[in-house]
């Protein structure tokens, strides 16, 4: 009898570009009514995607580790793509076709996600899960680009905002399988939609995003908004890892490793506080990469496994809230293994 078990069996990532310093960023800065808020206090270092480098190039330089380890037909033969593009390439469709393309891949089902931002990774495991589970396919492809810190916020006027030298770029992909391996044993998904359309791009002069026009396209942050975000992220994320840790029987000071989102120090320390948790089973990587939005849970997973942070038979719980909290999501896995 064939397993039903969908585990997610190995993660690979890939920073673009050489780590550039904070210094970079304070060369430009300018006085900004938000530059003493939390939400900036900005990470060491970060990466930028080169002005060239696409959603696809990123996503295909991330699969390498994934090929090194399990074999080009293993990717070739994938069934379901889901993937995630924090600023598309093209406005009006995501980077899916593009990477079936560049990996060499034929898969039945090819979905591009835009609502789980900074926790899209959790939201393309539950609906990979939900898929191979019902019988599409045996093998998942979830591909993660945040590529808009070299984009958006290295625009001349935007890079002297405090907003501006928080982000970084990367990408990670993340193999699910049906299998025993790596079981992915609980996941929790909740949309608050009440919250939808208050993250907004702010020009000045205002337009809509594809007017023609001088202002440059950044974030809408004010004090209002940030105390609301700060307020929702500081909530949402706790319990939704709490639901998942409550749906299969652990107590959550018993995670052996908590891996997230990260857009600033002030959520990582109150999230693990949250959640009775050492630092030391909390894993980030944001004095070295940033505010990674939806390609910091995986970035983070790999970089976790890769340094021996992981121990075969840990359950690490996965967990990240999007944008000004409208989605948030946890997920739970026994890490089986690499290879």
């Amino acid at each position: 009898m064939v397993s039903q078990s969908v585990s997610l069996i190995d993660v690979s990532s890939y920073l673009p570009g050489e780590p550039i310093g904070a210094d970079y960023y304070a060369q430009f800065a300018e006085s900004d009514d938000l530059r003493d808020s939390l939400m900036f206090r900005a990470p060491a270092f970060r990466h930028h995607v080169a002005p060239d480098e696409t959603a696809v190039d990123m996503v295909e330089r991330a699969t390498r580790g994934l090929i090194e380890r399990h074999g080009e037909e293993v990717i070739e033969t994938v069934d379901v793509l889901i993937t995630h593009t924090q600023a598309p390439d093209v406005p009006f469709y995501g980077a899916g076709g593009g990477i079936a393309h560049r990996l060499g891949m034929r898969p039945s089902w090819v979905l591009d996600l835009h609502n789980g931002g900074c926790a899209a990774f959790v939201l393309a495991l539950n609906l990979a899960r939900q898929l191979l589970t019902s019988g599409a396919g045996r093998t998942a492809l979830i591909a993660i680009a945040q590529n808009s810190a070299g984009q958006v916020f290295d625009q001349p006027g935007v890079r002297r905002k405090a907003q501006a030298a928080v982000p970084g770029d990367g990408a990670a992909v993340g193999l699910v399988t049906l299998s025993d391996r790596s079981p992915i044993v609980g996941i929790e998904c909740r949309t608050y939609g009440e919250y939808a359309g208050e993250m907004t791009l702010a020009p000045d002069p205002p337009r809509k995003w594809w007017q023609p026009g001088t202002g440059e396209l950044c974030i809408g942050f004010t004090e209002s908004k940030i105390t609301k975000v700060l307020a929702r992220g500081n909530r949402q994320v706790p319990e939704v890892a709490l639901a998942v840790c409550d749906r299969i029987g652990l107590p959550a000071n018993d995670i052996d490793l908590l891996v997230t989102n990260q857009p600033n120090r002030v959520f990582l320390r109150n999230w693990r506080e949250a959640l009775e948790l050492p630092a030391e089973r909390h894993f980030d990587t944001f004095d070295a990469c940033g505010n990674l939005f939806g390609a910091g849970i995986p970035v983070n997973l790999d970089r976790a496994i890769t340094t021996g942070r992981v121990a075969t038979s840990a359950v690490v719980v996965m967990a990240g809230f999007a944008h000004a909290g409208d989605f948030a999501g946890a997920a739970a896995m026994r890490w089986g293994g690499r290879p």
